[in-house]
C-alpha cells in the first residue's frame, strides 16, 4: 500500500486505555497529583478503553509485515502521561510509533497533518473542533460495554445512516414536516444519491482495507438505521453509487437500536443522536458523532 492508501487512526489516551480513575483526579482541580500518578504508575499498565479492541483488530491488518494501518494516540496529556500511554500500549502488543501530547490545550489542529482518517476522543469539544474540519470523529463513551471477543479474527464496525455515512438533509426534512413527508422526500429522490455524511471517509478507508484480502483478518460492516421501507431504498442505492458493500443492513423504523446491536456485536458503533448512542452502549462499544440537524 501507498502512504496514501494507509487507514491512520488518531485516538487520544481515554478513548484507548481506561484512564478513568487519573481523570477523576484531573477534574478535581488537581493536576500536580494527577501528574503524579501517572508519573508513579509508569511501569503499570493502564486497562483497556472502549475503543481498543477495534485498535487492537485494524492494527492485526499489519500482521504480514505491510503497514495498512497506523494508530495515532493526540492527546490532551501532558508529555510524561504520553510515556505511560506507549508504555501501556507496549504492554499490550500494539505497535504505535507517533504520538502528540499538548497538555491541555485542544489537539484536534494535527489531524491533518498526520493525514488522519478518523479521530476517537473521550473529550466532546475536541471531537465537535474535528468534525468541524472535515475529519470524521467521534466522542467515545468510556461507560459503554466492551466489545465481545468473540470474532477475534473480523473487525465489526456498525454506522447509523442520516448524519453519520449520509448527510442529514432527510432527517431536515423529518424534523421540519414529519414522517409522511420524509418518506415521500425519499421516495421520489430513491435514484438520486443521497449527499455524503461526515463519516463516507472512513467508510471508503474500511472498504479499501477490506479489498486487500488480508488472510489474518476479515472486516464486517452494518448500516443500522432508523429508516423502514419506504425509504430504505435511497440509502441502498446511495451505497450502490458509491461502490461500497455494507455486509448487513438493518432498516428498523424507528424500533431500538440497542439489542440489534447487541445481536451483531460490533466492536464499534456510531450515531448522531444522543438518546441511540446511550441505548446502544449499554450493549456495544458506541461513540457519538455530533453532526447534522440533531446536534445543532
Amino acid at each position: 500500500m501507498t502512504p496514501d492508501d494507509k487507514l491512520v487512526v488518531a485516538i487520544s489516551s481515554r478513548a484507548l486505555f481506561d484512564l478513568e480513575e487519573e481523570h477523576g483526579i484531573f477534574k478535581s482541580g488537581d493536576p500536580e497529583s494527577y501528574m503524579r500518578l501517572q508519573l508513579e504508575r509508569l511501569e503499570v499498565p493502564a486497562k483497556p478503553g472502549i475503543a481498543h479492541s477495534m485498535v487492537r483488530k485494524l492494527l492485526r491488518f499489519n500482521d504480514d509485515g505491510v503497514e495498512r494501518v497506523e494508530v495515532v494516540i493526540l492527546s490532551r496529556n501532558d508529555p510524561v502521561s504520553g510515556l505511560r500511554i506507549f508504555n501501556s500500549g507496549a504492554a499490550a502488543e500494539l505497535r504505535m510509533q507517533r504520538g502528540v501530547f499538548t497538555q491541555g490545550r485542544a489537539p484536534f489542529g494535527y489531524l491533518r497533518p498526520l493525514n488522519a482518517d478518523i479521530f476517537l476522543s473521550a473529550n466532546s469539544q475536541d471531537v465537535r473542533e474535528a468534525l468541524a474540519a472535515g475529519f470524521p470523529a467521534a466522542h467515545v463513551m468510556v461507560d459503554a460495554r466492551h466489545a465481545s471477543n468473540r470474532y477475534p479474527d473480523e473487525l465489526r464496525i456498525a454506522f447509523d445512516g442520516d448524519a453519520v455515512l449520509f448527510s442529514d438533509e432527510a432527517e431536515r426534512v423529518f424534523q421540519r414536516e414529519g414522517l409522511a413527508a420524509f418518506q415521500q422526500h425519499e421516495s421520489t429522490r430513491a435514484d438520486e444519491p443521497l449527499p455524503e455524511g461526515p463519516f463516507k471517509p472512513f467508510l471508503v478507508a474500511l472498504h479499501r482495507l477490506q479489498q486487500t484480502r488480508n488472510p489474518h483478518m476479515r472486516i464486517r460492516t452494518a448500516l443500522v438505521t432508523a429508516r423502514g421501507a419506504p425509504a430504505h431504498k435511497r440509502a441502498i442505492q446511495t451505497l450502490m453509487k458509491w461502490n461500497i458493500k455494507v455486509d448487513e443492513a438493518m432498516f428498523l423504523g424507528g424500533l431500538p437500536k440497542g439489542e440489534f446491536l447487541r445481536e451483531f456485536e460490533p466492536d464499534f458503533f456510531f450515531d448522531d443522536q444522543t438518546g441511540h448512542v446511550s441505548a446502544a452502549a449499554r450493549h456495544v462499544p458506541a461513540g457519538h458523532v455530533a453532526s447534522g440537524v440533531r446536534n445543532e
